[in-house]
């Protein structure tokens, strides 16, 4: 056996044990790399390092799980004292010190009341233990720490000199949030040192781009505790930000041949039990009730947009159908997830459904994924596929949703487009495309989706008239671009770091006259570009210039213009532009037409 295996694969694509595989052939072997298996194993692991090191270091510490995660990995646990972001450099020199020691790791397995009774003494294993349905549970061993855990897990501590321990912070018991609060500390892991290097230097830059940071730098959005958690207020620049954004999106919409449509916020619980939500997603719906009937407020816009469908009878020749929205949902996001504006509790969806028959579904499902390529490109996004499959809540019968993956499948396969699967992720009522993006720190954000549903039509009976003059049903498409124009803009913050282009600056431009001679041409300048749909500010404040030329910049607006005495006698204006980082000066006409062009890059 190689002395770089740390498990195997098998043909169900489970990872197995080196212990385990007491018989190889047939077995893929997983190396010590940077692959996807392998950082999985080596995550896992080291958070069981870690779990070791802070027993030590805090005798009494009791643990609960430890998963690995898209940003690493964590454990939560109870501990006596309070651990903070100063604590994690001993912790992970004691992790240090543990790996010098050479421990094995050691797995042995023990029947579920065995292990019961050795960790009687432990509420947190014992909870673990009650989600188990296994009667035979396995435990993993490294020195005098173990911990029950499904494992797979490196053969010995060697394999585990490359991490980082990366935050702390309260998570409760199970999710709960009436529960105890436990402690939780977040890592990453690698198989060299190099990639490590890489990634803790991404992260210092995603810091400095964090979209809490930028916006509340720009004043675009802001958040009121007071007033609710994950409830964001946009400032006047924010939502002139977002007032582009929806436009560049509304024109494209348009002349795709989408129609807009409105639904309301709040509709009667009876609704949302038809439409199986109540069932599927009533623990993160908000309800209320109105003379003596419950409503509940919108955590989707489907249901609005199917009545809209059923007021008129339609017929074969108009479909498809495409109704869009900007509508506003509310979901009961815990309050551990809030994040931002990445999770909130209040969002704008750029949604869409699309009405068709059973034949239409591949050619809309293209014309979708061309409109999402169109958008990506236009921000500078690369972007990958998914296509996720029924998950264990669902509605409706296996062979409709066998039906409806498979169409999705085809209108990808017939036009050689690239998918990986994601078992289980679909949406309750029906399968799904994800499209992920990557940004320019290289992180991978879940934004668009494409959903294909039988269900709802068959459950709200929506027809249509169809050629032969029988009543047939339609299939529905549930379609975001952007996801939520919240999300989006978040990640568009990161992903410019504020350094927005000309079309989406919330101020493009910004003029600093010299003195109080020059103010009326810099008004006039402001004016025109107005007239023309731009935003532009003037910084005439009595401040020096040169503070008042930082104060612009520090903005991060595309142009920051000067007007002197030159300026101002040949009609013309002294450019900085912060895209470019060039210095040049234009007459005013010739501004206008450079300006009107950046404009223009905003199209779809």
């Amino acid at each position: 056996m190689s002395e770089n295996i740390i498990g195997y694969l098998d043909n169900d694509n489970n990872i197995i044990d080196t212990q385990s595989a007491v018989e190889t052939a047939g077995l893929t072997p997983i190396e010590y790399d940077n692959s996807e298996k392998a950082l999985e194993i080596i995550r896992h692991s080291t958070a069981h390092l870690m779990a070791q090191a802070i027993t030590e270091l805090y005798p009494n510490s009791q643990f609960f799980v430890g998963p690995v995660v898209d940003e690493g990995f964590y454990y939560d646990f109870r501990v006596d004292e309070k651990i903070g972001e100063e604590d994690l450099k001993a912790i992970e020199k004691k992790m240090k010190e543990l790996i010098k020691k050479k421990y094995k790791i050691e797995k042995y397995e023990m029947s579920k009341d065995e292990a019961m009774k050795k960790f009687s003494h432990d509420d947190l294993k014992q909870a673990v233990m009650s989600k188990i349905p296994d009667e035979t549970l396995s435990i993993y061993k490294q020195g005098e720490f173990e911990d029950l855990c499904r494992g797979p897990h490196v053969p010995a501590l060697r394999f585990l000199n490359n991490f980082k321990l990366t935050r702390v912070a309260g998570a409760y018991l199970g999710g709960d949030e009436s529960a105890e609060m436990l402690t939780r500390i977040y890592g990453v892991a690698f198989a060299d040192k190099e990639s490590l290097k890489a990634h803790m230097t991404m992260l210092e830059e995603a810091k400095k781009r964090d979209h809490r940071k930028i916006g509340t730098e720009m004043e675009l959005f802001m958040f009121n505790e007071s007033a609710g958690s994950g409830l964001p207020f946009w400032m006047p620049k924010g939502a002139k930000l977002r007032a582009k954004l929806e436009e560049i999106l509304h024109k494209a919409h348009r002349v795709r041949g989408y129609e807009p449509v409105r639904g309301p916020e709040i509709l009667k619980s009876d609704m949302w039990r038809t439409s199986g939500h109540y069932a599927c997603y009533g623990e993160n719906m908000y309800l209320t009730e109105i003379d003596e009937q419950e409503y509940g407020i919108k955590p989707m816009n489907c249901i609005g947009h199917i009545q809209i469908f059923k007021q008129t009878q339609k017929s074969y020749r108009e479909l498809p159908l495409r109704y869009y929205e900007y509508g506003v949902v509310h979901r009961h996001e815990k309050s551990g997830v809030l994040h931002g504006l990445l999770r909130v509790r209040e969002f704008t969806q750029d949604d869409a459904h699309i009405f068709c028959t059973p034949e239409q579904i591949a050619g809309e499902v293209i014309e979708v994924v061309e409109f999402v390529d169109s958008v990506m490109q236009l921000f500078g996004f690369e972007y990958t596929m998914e296509v996720a499959t029924k998950p264990e809540k669902a509605i409706g019968e296996d062979a409709v949703w066998e039906l409806a993956t498979q169409g999705l499948k085809d209108a990808l396969e017939e036009n050689n487009l690239p998918y990986t699967i994601d078992e289980g992720g679909g949406a309750f009522y029906g399968p799904k495309i994800d499209v992920k993006i990557t940004d320019a720190l290289g992180r991978k954000w879940q934004c668009g989706t494409i959903q294909v549903d039988f269900n709802l039509p068959q459950r709200f009976e929506v027809e249509y008239v169809a050629e032969d003059n029988t009543r047939k049903q339609p299939v529905m498409l549930h379609r975001a671009i952007l996801g939520s124009f919240e999300r989006f803009i978040a990640i568009l913050t990161e992903h410019f770091a504020g350094e927005f282009p000309f079309y989406l600056a919330p101020t493009q431009v910004i003029f600093v006259p010299i003195a109080e001679d020059h103010v009326a041409y810099a008004n006039a300048l402001k004016k025109q570009m107005r007239l023309e749909g731009m935003d532009a500010e003037v910084y005439d404040k009595n401040d020096s210039l040169n503070k008042r030329i930082r104060t612009a910049e520090k903005q991060r607006v595309p142009y920051v213009v000067i007007i002197g005495d030159e300026e101002v006698a040949n009609k013309s204006v002294a450019i900085r532009n912060r895209r470019t980082r060039e210095q040049y000066n234009l007459t005013q006409d010739e501004f206008m037409v450079e300006l009107t062009q950046e404009l223009q890059k905003g199209k779809i």
